[in-house]
């Protein structure tokens, strides 16, 4: 197990600590070497990561579908959801003698997830083996799910690494924080603050206003960050106010880290014409499925062979095809054929080709969504997004807003939720919203959908950023 898995419980109290004391333990932390920090599996998938870049079609097929066969191998023997699902649709894994017969194997949803949850996991592995993390991703559809512990944190660390290495990255490297980060409940409150265990500087991306705007450009001066890791509606947010209002750009930097939220090209570009540098975009997800980066030089999107196995549903209207991912390495629960609801459009089969690798052009259904306080700020509803169990027992969420400062939040209840669990529910969401917004909660039995089905985080009558590319 890494020594950061070993440590996360304590997590909590090291935030309550003095910042003397968290300066000088986050210290001693960062010069302990990355096998450490890590753990054992760290430098196996910083290997993995930087395999296959320029492997032949027939050694990446058969790389794939050894890992496939071992992790169908895994669900059917040890989770009792997959057994039953495969006997019920005739699927045995043990005759699958080519990638093609995957297809006869049933796909999984969110709602799986949420209705089969304790079936789904492994009975191989104890429940210490087990992270429990859930996700309203960019649906509003709460979802719960494990990780593996020591090994789904490393592979992460590993790849977001071997991505952003692309843009220069090294482990060393000075990096201002600007995601979903709560540096104060308050509207007036401070926008920063160091991060011991790496040295970050740590923004609020819940304080991105005009007024604001200068103690940000100012924090980043005086830290002088190599990079900056953003949601990309905030990193267009200090765009915006700085070619609105003239401002010059003084904090040079190597690459925008831009992932979490779509980010077109046409965005990219804007970027890094404003802020004189690169912008290096990615796509992930909490359910960790398959993972797919921006090349050194193109900027498509590859899918790592080696992360997981990607398929893509067919063609809408649009162009646009749902991705369909099967999980590697996380055999406490393993995701096979789940259904993600994002969509993305398919490089041509001509275009140049940096890797090996399926590759996108155009990730859809991930738009810059933002709740407005009544003080004019921006609530990214990415930043809103919650990874533990508040949410539990419920169907699906939904903010309705009509006016700056106030909303109804509207949740569909599963039968197992329970009235008190809604004190809870609201104390959380005013610790994300602030003291300059308020919020109501109204229980109902369905939720607004977009055009394909999907449900909608948000439902707004103010101004909204649009692209045509994000349309879901």
């Amino acid at each position: 197990m890494s020594l950061e898995d070993t440590l996360y419980p304590l997590l909590r109290y090291y935030e309550k600590a003095p910042a003397s004391l968290r300066n000088a333990a986050g210290a001693l932390y960062r010069t302990l070497p990355a096998r450490w920090r890590y753990g054992p599996h760290y430098a196996e998938f910083k290997f993995l990561a930087r395999a296959l870049e320029t492997a032949d079609p027939d050694e990446i097929r058969t790389v794939q579908f050894e890992q496939l066969k071992l992790v169908l191998a895994e669900a059917a023997a040890h989770c009792p959801w997959y057994a039953r699902q495969f006997a019920e649709a005739g699927f045995d894994p043990a005759k699958m003698n080519r990638p093609e017969d995957f297809a006869d194997c049933p796909t999984t949803e969110k709602s799986t997830l949420q209705d089969h949850l304790p079936d789904l996991a492994s009975r191989r592995f104890s429940e210490r083996q087990r992270i429990y993390i859930t996700t309203g991703g960019s649906t509003g559809v709460p979802v719960g799910f494990y990780l593996h512990q020591g090994v789904s944190r490393p592979k992460e660390q590993a790849y977001l690494e071997t991505m952003w290495e692309r843009a220069g990255y090294t482990d060393r490297a000075r990096v201002a924080v600007i995601r979903g980060h709560v540096t104060s409940p308050s509207a007036k409150g401070r926008i920063a603050h160091r991060d011991a265990t790496r040295g970050w500087l740590m923004l609020s991306s819940y304080h991105l206003t005009d007024e604001r705007m200068p103690e940000y450009l100012e924090a980043l001066e005086q830290y002088r960050p190599e990079f900056i890791h953003a949601y990309p509606s905030a990193a267009l947010q200090i765009a915006e106010y700085l070619v609105k209002t003239g401002t010059a750009w003084r904090t040079p930097i190597r690459s925008f880290l831009c992932g979490s939220e779509q980010l077109t090209l046409n965005q990219k570009r804007l970027l890094e014409t404003v802020f004189g540098c690169g912008v290096y975009r990615w796509y992930g997800h909490a359910e960790r499925v398959v993972l797919a980066g921006e090349g050194r030089q193109s900027p498509l999107l590859y899918f790592f062979p080696t992360y997981g196995y990607v398929e893509f549903g067919p063609p809408d209207e649009d162009g646009l095809q749902e991705i369909i991912g099967t999980s590697f390495h996380n055999l406490v629960m393993p995701l096979i054929r789940y259904r993600t609801g994002d969509y993305v459009r398919l490089a041509p089969r001509n275009a140049p080709r940096e890797f090996p690798w399926p590759a996108a052009s155009e990730i859809a259904g991930r738009g810059q969504e933002f709740l407005v306080s009544a003080t004019g700020r921006k609530i990214s509803l990415t930043a809103f997004n919650m990874h533990d169990a508040v949410f539990d027992h419920l169907y699906a969420v939904q903010f309705k807003q009509d006016e700056p400062g106030r909303a109804e939040f509207r949740y569909i209840p599963a039968p197992a939720f329970d009235a008190r669990q809604r004190e809870r529910i609201l104390k959380r969401i005013r610790e994300k919203l602030g003291d300059d917004f308020e919020v109501e909660l109204k229980a109902v039995d369905e939720v607004e959908k977009t055009a394909r089905g999907k449900h909608k985080w948000l439902v707004s009558s103010l101004d909204q950023p649009r692209d045509k590319a994000s349309r879901a």
